[in-house]
């Protein structure tokens, strides 16, 4: 019997005399043994670790831009004109630290009323990216006025604040782009203005942070790709989730072997709330005389190329009501619901769940992609589906990423990946429960020393949710987009992700959600959407890079 071995019997007999001690001396021992050491130490040393955050310590410490550190309140100041100040626009501006005096308002009554919401403090608390707001460009009057008001509000104050400067207002995006005084620009318009608007942008020379999806058609995703390449900006897609801490844990976990051969992912989305299923309120104030209809609709041009591209592919079912010609409000707040404007579960919310697996597993493009599913709960004349089933698969990797959705269960479900000796569920926090038929593991599940099926690992980092007003939100809170750690403190993880854009344009890198992989969130995505509406699988010829029928 070796050292090890008889340390671990004596260590499984202390087990039956005292749980707690024999377990911590359970794990010394198990530290010594490969892989499974590290894993088991890390529970042992949680504390340690956890001060270390040896993972994400640096938000920069990715594939992408390896070991570099942010400059905080330094370097050359950006100058930044948004275009889009709806409910994601607005909260880019107050991940940048700039919020309107409402806004402010509100959390401090909120801190008031509960003494353990520390947003407000967080909000002020937050670094100085030394970035100006110079140009503002929403089509709905309010939406723009209040834009301004955030811009402006560089001392982050409450009613009655007293501005010295304002952004300028633009009318239209274009002159936006034409302004001298803009470095760079955020895109956080509807789904069907992203890759158009990202396509001038780069031919303007402005650096690009844009909301997830990248494109609305698959044509545009390769237009993108050339413009962003062909072009000296620095490009960011709106995947906060590449900031998550537990996301790199689990990166490093699998990336040294410890849960074996991962060949099933599963992820999912689940709401059961009329704000998660995009039925978001009509603003009264909302008319033909404060909403720019035509530019939201976009240029004839641009309408004629969807319906052609719709009816080739056989998908002029799906093409909405024919509402151009006058005001919808419904169309307008609620443009998720359309195949005309979004890009539906698959767009929009599955490319969170791809962009996290890919950002661990190096996915790349799946080889094919098969979905059903349907519109069940929603009759309120939307085209895009509410329930959707999609399933990606990587022969090349011996792997499948199954994705399940419905907007009418707030059933919580984790994102499990699935290896032979172990399993990660990755939700509010990490955990790993080993694999009752392990072969790495199966001496220590012989000496009671693992139990097969229950948590063996955990790894939270702090509590993420508190304070939260929607199910909506709650939904992103679990998953670890609104809230990360580094280095003990939290961080609201969209401003990571600015953070990391902003200084790459500082120092000539490139974030960790480039046009690679964005232009593989977009074609996967694609292919999921394609699947769908078509009705068969769709495959990746990954020689001539195009998505076809088989």
């Amino acid at each position: 019997m070796s050292e090890n071995q008889e340390n671990i019997s004596k260590n499984s007999q202390k087990l039956e005399k005292s749980p707690s001690e024999g377990r911590r001396n359970a794990l010394k021992t198990l530290a010594t043994i490969p892989v499974l050491g590290a894993m088991a130490y890390g529970v042992y040393k949680k504390k340690t670790i956890e001060n270390k955050n040896h993972l994400a310590g640096s938000i920069f410490n990715t594939d992408a831009t390896p070991d570099v550190k942010p400059v905080r309140f330094g370097g050359k100041k950006i100058r930044i004109g948004i275009i889009g100040y709806g409910g994601r626009g607005a909260y880019l501006l107050q991940a940048l630290g700039f919020a309107t005096p409402n806004y402010i308002n509100g959390l401090k009554e909120q801190a008031k009323k509960d003494p353990d919401n520390t947003r407000y403090n967080d909000f002020l608390e937050q670094d100085n990216l030394n970035v100006e707001i110079t140009g503002i460009c929403d089509i709905f009057e309010l939406n723009a006025k209040e834009a301004v008001q955030a811009g402006a509000n560089i001392k982050r104050q409450g009613l009655g604040a007293k501005f010295d400067k304002v952004p300028t207002v633009y009318k239209n995006y274009k002159e936006l782009l034409a302004a001298t005084d803009i470095d760079a620009v955020i895109i956080a318009s509807p789904d069907h203005w992203h890759g158009t608007m990202t396509i001038e942008a780069a031919r303007a020379g402005k650096h690009i942070y844009v909301e997830k999806p990248l494109t609305w058609t698959v044509p545009e995703t390769y237009l993108v790709e050339e413009a962003v390449k062909n072009s000296n900006v620095v490009f960011q897609l709106g995947h906060q989730g590449r900031q998550i801490e537990i996301n790199h844990r689990a990166k490093e976990m699998i990336e040294k072997g410890m849960i074996g051969k991962v060949t099933l992912m599963e992820v999912s989305t689940n709401r059961n709330d009329p704000n998660g299923a995009w039925v978001y309120p009509l603003r009264s104030e909302a008319s033909r005389q404060t909403i720019d209809w035509k530019q939201f609709e976009g240029d004839p041009q641009r309408i004629k190329e969807y319906l052609e591209y719709m009816t080739s592919a056989g998908l002029a079912k799906y093409i909405g009501p024919d509402a151009r010609d006058k005001f919808v409000p419904e169309r307008f707040f609620r443009w998720r619901c359309w195949w005309d404007y979004g890009t539906g579960l698959s767009g929009d919310l599955f490319t969170h769940e791809y962009d996290a697996m890919n950002h661990i597993m190096n996915l790349g493009i799946p080889a094919s992609a098969t979905s059903s599913g349907g519109i069940y709960f929603f009759k309120d004349g939307r085209t895009v589906p509410d329930v959707l089933q999609s399933s990606f698969q990587f022969p090349e990797r011996d792997m499948c990423l199954n994705y399940s959705a419905t907007l009418a269960s707030q059933n919580e479900r984790p994102r499990i990946i699935m290896g032979t000796d172990a399993t990660i569920e990755l939700g509010g926090s990490l955990n790993v429960k080993v694999d009752s038929s392990s072969i790495k593991y199966k001496d220590q599940i012989k000496q009671g020393l693992i139990k097969p099926g229950e948590i063996f690992y955990r790894y939270a980092s702090g509590k993420s949710i508190d304070a939260l007003s929607s199910p909506t939100e709650k939904y992103f809170a679990e998953r670890g987009l609104l809230f990360s750690y580094v280095g003990g403190k939290r961080y609201n993880t969209t401003f990571l992700h600015l953070r990391e854009w902003v200084e790459c344009i500082r120092q000539g890198l490139q974030p960790s959600c480039d046009i690679k992989a964005a232009f593989e969130e977009a074609i996967t995505a694609h292919m999921g959407t394609r699947a769908y509406l078509e009705g068969r699988t769709m495959y990746w010829d990954k020689e001539k890079r195009i998505i076809t029928k088989g």
